[in-house]
This record gives structure tokens, sequence and C-alpha cells, in this order.
């Protein structure tokens, strides 16, 4: 373990990791449900520091790799337009669709451009009032504030030539529907520190008394990770299913408020599909009826396209915990980086990724 000292808290990392050691009896199976989670734990060989009793699975908290394909769809059909300028983070650009990716799209011609925020799409709006602007906006309940920050701006300002094609996802059904489905192995979560930073830990605490399972709100770097699964596994060793809060310099139980007020004031919950899992009741937020007019599946008339995912991928099963990416027939062969079959190959976040990048096959 010569390498934990080489980052920050290498030391600390090293006592909680023999605290793990010690008090692990029999196997047990967490997820940590976050993409940069993921990343974190295969770059620092997290995973192959901890005891062979424990199993770390990857969940669905990636929301390049859990945006359906047919959104992917949609997003092409538009941005295939030649009034549009299709703005969307840039990991958003090289994720499949059905045929190809707004990466061929702007080889093509389509007027495509990478934005960091956005407010900055609704500017681009403002400065091309000839163009229609649309903003994919895509994530989970950590990027739905700025979203909807913008939708407001939008419509302070007056801007008509803006909108939205929104696959905005939330954490808690996406839980349920893992703890319900009939081959579940997860006996612990890691929540995502980030997403907890908005909408707090409270509404976690019904499902871990349901199912009776400990959740432990984890941050991104060694020590906070290492220190979410020693309490996981504390809780699992005696019996225990709490909500504990082990982020807590940036997390409290009743997250941001105004942030979660801008949320409900855009956004309304609605089922949303996920890419390789199917349709999940409630797990999405789409426009409320006052916002209608800004929803780019409308006005684009792109609502109907629908598609079918490519019966070599795994993505969903391994968004599940089912299996790990290098259970692929075409993990690294068929599927790489640069020919992705699946979002999570080519995601910043995706686990496929991470394996491939840091040599888990």
């Amino acid at each position: 373990m010569q390498f934990v000292n080489e980052f920050r808290d290498g030391e600390l990392v090293r006592v909680v990791l023999d605290q793990i050691h010690r008090t692990v009896t029999r196997p047990w199976v967490l997820m940590e449900i976050c993409g940069g989670q993921t990343h974190s734990i295969m770059r620092y060989g997290l995973d192959q520091l901890l005891p062979p009793e424990i199993e770390l699975v990857h969940g669905p908290g990636c929301p390049v790799c859990v945006t359906p394909l047919e959104q992917i769809d949609r997003a092409l059909e538009i941005a295939s337009q030649p009034d549009v300028i299709f703005t969307s983070f840039g990991d958003m650009l090289r994720v499949p669709g059905s045929q190809h990716d707004l990466y061929t799209i702007r080889a093509r011609g389509g007027k495509i451009q990478v934005v960091y925020a956005p407010l900055d799409a609704v500017r681009i709006a403002q400065q091309n009032p000839d163009k229609q602007v649309v903003f994919f906006a895509i994530g989970f309940e950590t990027t739905a504030p700025a979203n909807a920050m913008a939708i407001l701006q939008a419509r302070a300002l007056g801007v008509k030539n803006f909108s939205v094609l929104v696959s905005q996802v939330r954490v808690p059904p996406a839980m349920h529907a893992i703890l319900s489905a009939p081959g579940n192995r997860v006996q612990g979560f890691l929540a995502a520190g980030h997403v907890c930073t908005i909408m707090g830990y409270w509404e976690y605490e019904p499902i871990a008394a349901q199912y009776h399972i400990p959740i432990v709100v984890t941050g991104f770097e060694p020590l906070d990770l290492v220190l979410g699964i020693q309490r996981t596994v504390e809780q699992l060793e005696r019996g225990a299913c709490e909500v504990q809060n082990a982020y807590s310099r940036v997390v409290t139980r009743d997250g941001n408020r105004p942030a979660q007020s801008m949320i409900e004031r855009v956004f309304m919950p609605v089922d949303r599909n996920w890419r390789g899992i199917g349709m999940i009741p409630q797990s999405g937020w789409g426009l409320r009826p006052e916002y209608a007019d800004l929803d780019a599946e409308q006005r684009f008339d792109v609502a109907h396209i629908q598609t079918r995912e490519s019966e070599l991928c795994i993505a969903g099963q391994v968004l599940q915990g089912m299996k790990k990416p290098h259970d692929c027939p075409a993990f690294g062969t068929l599927c790489t980086p640069e020919n992705p079959l699946g979002a999570p190959m080519v995601s910043s976040e995706g686990a496929c990724a991470a394996f491939y990048r840091y040599g888990r096959r």
C-alpha cells in the first residue's frame, strides 16, 4: 500500500483501510451510485486495497450514461436542422445514438456549441436572434438548479428563440428500482455527495428503512470514499440500516432549500426512461405546463422518436450492479472509448470507461 501516501491524507486512508480489514467478517456488496466516485476508486486503486470480502459494484449515477437512446436521437434530429444552434456539455458529443453522434452532426455542418453553463446557451440565443438555440439539459439533481435558472432567465429576458431538451433524472427512484429488482445484489449504498449537497439526504431515510439497507453519504476524494465504505461495513456487520453523513463538510440533512425551491418552480416529477435500464416511475423531472413553450421536444415535434438498444451492450446490467464491465463480451474489443457501443464507455464518469482506462480487464 505504498502508493496510498502519494495523495493527500494518504496516511489516514491507510488507517481507515486497516480498520475496514479488521471489521469485516463476511462478504458484502456495496454500490457507489456516482460515476465520479467510480473513477476515483479505480484511479487510486481503492478497490484493490479493500479486503476481498468487500465487492464494489457501480451504479447508474452517470447522467451521460443513463440519458435514454431516444433522447440522444431527438437531440441528433434537432441539431441537424439548419436554423438551430444546439448547445450541450462536451461529454454528450460522443455518446452514440442509433446511427451516429453529435460530433458526426457537427462534422456534417451542424451548428453545435459546447457550453460550460446553461446560462451560456441563453446568451448565445440573445446573440443569434435569427437562430433557434437549444440546450441539452441532462443530469441528476446536481445540475437541475442551474438548468432551472437558465429557463427562468430566458423567460425573464423574453428570449423567444431558446428552448431546452430535458433529460433530468432523480436518484431515489433509481435506488428503489435497483433494490426491488429480482437480481439485486446490493447490500449497502455510498450516496453521491454532490447530489446530497442540493437535495440533502432526508429522501434516503425511508429507502433505508424499507429495504433494511445502510446508506452513507460520501464524497469523492480517497479518504471520503474509504470513510464511507468503513461506515457502511460497520452498519452491515451489526445489522443496522441507517442513513449516515460522511461528507458533513458539504452536506446537510435538508440540503440547499433555495435550490430545491428553484427546481420545484420549473420542474415536476415525471416517469423517465433510463438508458439500458428502462422506465422508472417518477424518476425524472419535466417542465411544468407554464414552461411548455420552452420544451424543445414540443417545439421541434420529436417526442415521437423511439429506438432500440444495441443487443451487444450490457450497460443496463452494469448500471444496476448485476455485472461488471469486463463481463461484457464486447468490452475492449468491439466496444472501446474510440468506438463505443454504449454511453458508459465514452462518458468521463462511465464505469466501462473507468475499467478500460485503469486496466480492470
